[in-house]
């Protein structure tokens, strides 16, 4: 759980960025994205390979 102190002199708008800012960086997002379809480790693999292979390809091997 992320908590936020909000100074006496800080309005509410600069304390909610505070907290989006700190939010975004926890990743939770992109991992609750992430765990709401299963994915089987050999195509997790898989697709981590093609990935690769299409990088390398597009900007070329060094």
């Amino acid at each position: 759980m992320l908590i936020i102190n909000v100074k006496s002199d800080e309005s509410i708008d600069r304390a909610l960025k505070r907290y989006k800012r700190k939010f975004k960086q926890t990743k939770l997002l992109r991992e609750i994205r992430r765990r709401k379809h299963f994915v089987k480790p050999s195509v997790e693999r898989r697709n981590e390979v093609l990935n690769a292979a299409y990088r390398a390809k597009m900007y070329g091997d060094g």
